[in-house]
């Protein structure tokens, strides 16, 4: 009997430990099968947890870049995209251990369907924590709905048409908008050669330049201008001779024209070929070193109005001009500098908010209020749209100058 008890004691206990083996085996596998479904179960276009992107205190952060890089407004996209990889030079070595931000930069060749592809890539397949860009306001008319309806915050650094801001609560810009910067302009000509008689030019087949000509002609009316004559033109339209021959013929005494700087370079060239010697005023898409570049002495009497200026006697503006020369052999233009305090504003906002979250960086960039970059003191209106004074400038012996 002791033996069969033996026996049948011995046979039990090997069961007893086999099934705890089994069911500890069971268990890790449950553990082990159970976490990665869970780790893969967020889709590829969700918004990035608070903890995605990060690494221990280090916050990552991928950052999306539309810009106009190929095409005839090439020259703005390669200005902002100087600005935006020097500031991430600097960001990324400043703050080593607290941030790392990189950046995926998408060509929309100045295409408005082109840009909203480049956005949806960068949202969902990219999983961007935030977007900057696009270059052109016709461009953000189409990629900022769709950036506000999957929460991803947006940034134009370029886009100036009236209404950008409010197209949601995930929309902002740091450029200045035509309503600040053509008023400033028009105000400092008129007071200076005491104009009375303006003519209107604009291109009529862009978002951006109708909603420069919208804000002239309201400035005119404002001042009590006579408007002697309006005509318009078409993006990538070579000759001008015929509509600036009619506004030679009605004699103002100052032209205000919304163009973009390849076709408003030709305007003045030829405006100067057939006489036409009174003060242009042009708009932001004007204010580009291009357009000397491409009108020579013809450009000279082009007034606009900036937030940007490369003489300005302050040393983060001194240090910006000073590096960007020593890297690109060039001085900054407004969309480099524009584009340079725009990455440095996503960089202060995510460092507010502590994770690469796209609905805490909003937040934190709402809250923007006084940030000093090489544009001056940056904050945001309850739109997202900011708030700063430009400055005046005329192009005076082949370079922008103060307009004194």
């Amino acid at each position: 009997m002791k033996s069969l008890f033996r026996h049948s004691f011995i046979a039990l206990l090997i069961f007893s430990i086999a099934l705890l083996t089994a069911c500890g085996g069971q268990n890790t596998g449950k553990s082990e099968s159970s976490a990665k479904p869970e780790q893969s179960s967020s889709p590829a276009s969700s918004a990035p947890s608070p903890a995605a992107g990060d690494s221990g205190k280090v916050i990552n952060a991928k950052i999306g870049v539309i810009s106009y890089m190929t095409g005839p407004g090439a020259a703005y996209g390669e200005a902002i995209t100087n600005g935006l990889n020097l500031a991430l030079e600097e960001i990324n070595k400043t703050y080593a251990d607290k941030l790392k931000v990189e950046l995926k930069i998408e060509d929309s060749a100045g295409k408005q369907e082109q840009a909203l592809s480049a956005a949806q890539k960068l949202m969902n397949s990219e999983n961007v924590v935030a977007i900057i860009g696009p270059t052109l306001s016709t461009e953000m008319n189409a990629v900022g709905p769709q950036a506000n309806m999957n929460g991803v915050p947006i940034l134009g650094t370029s886009t100036t048409a009236n209404g950008i801001p409010q197209i949601g609560e995930f929309v902002f810009r740091d450029s200045i908008p035509e309503s600040l910067a053509i008023p400033a302009s028009v105000k400092k000509v008129v007071d200076k050669f005491s104009v009375k008689k303006v003519a209107i030019m604009y291109g009529n087949d862009d978002v951006f330049t109708k909603s420069g000509y919208d804000v002239m002609k309201k400035v005119a009316e404002d001042l009590k201008l006579e408007v002697v004559d309006t005509e318009t033109f078409q993006k990538g339209q070579s000759d001008y001779k015929a509509q600036l021959t009619k506004i030679k013929s009605a004699q103002p005494q100052a032209v205000l024209c919304s163009a973009l700087y390849n076709e408003g370079a030709v305007i003045m060239d030829q405006a100067r070929k057939i006489g036409l010697d009174v003060p242009f005023v042009g708009g932001n898409g004007f204010n580009s070193p291009k357009v000397i570049e491409i009108a020579g002495k013809a450009s000279e009497g082009l007034v606009v109005a900036t937030p940007w200026f490369t003489g300005r006697q302050d040393e983060k503006v001194q240090k910006f001009v000073a590096d960007f020369n020593a890297k690109y052999h060039k001085d900054p233009d407004q969309f480099a500098a524009q584009a340079y305090d725009g990455l440095y504003l996503m960089a202060d906002a995510l460092m507010k908010a502590g994770v690469a979250d796209r609905s805490k960086l909003r937040d934190a960039l709402a809250a923007t209020k006084d940030f000093q970059g090489v544009l001056g003191k940056i904050s945001f209106d309850k739109d997202g749209d900011v708030v700063m004074d430009p400055t005046v400038l005329v192009i005076k012996d082949g370079k922008f100058q103060l307009f004194e």
